[in-house]
């Protein structure tokens, strides 16, 4: 139900909880969308990476490989 209540007061400011603002979307403010550029710069946000495994990686360079030999030329 809480869903529907804040869809209906609209879109809210991620940092403050304020009112979006049509120029800063789909924040507030410039203030609070550079407070969120800080946070990824400072790395309080990241995207999780998933390394691959080296059974992966030889599977790849295979696949690289054998399509290398096939001829198939792309410009």
């Amino acid at each position: 139900m809480s869903d529907r209540k804040s869809h209906a007061r609209g879109p809210r400011c991620p940092i403050c909880n304020e009112p979006t603002a049509t120029a800063t979307r789909p924040f507030c403010s410039r203030r609070c969308a550079n407070i969120d550029l800080g946070r990824w710069f400072s790395g309080v946000y990241a995207i999780p990476v998933v390394e691959p495994s080296e059974e992966d990686l030889d599977a790849l360079e295979s696949l690289a490989q054998s399509g290398e030999s096939d001829g198939d030329e792309r410009d």
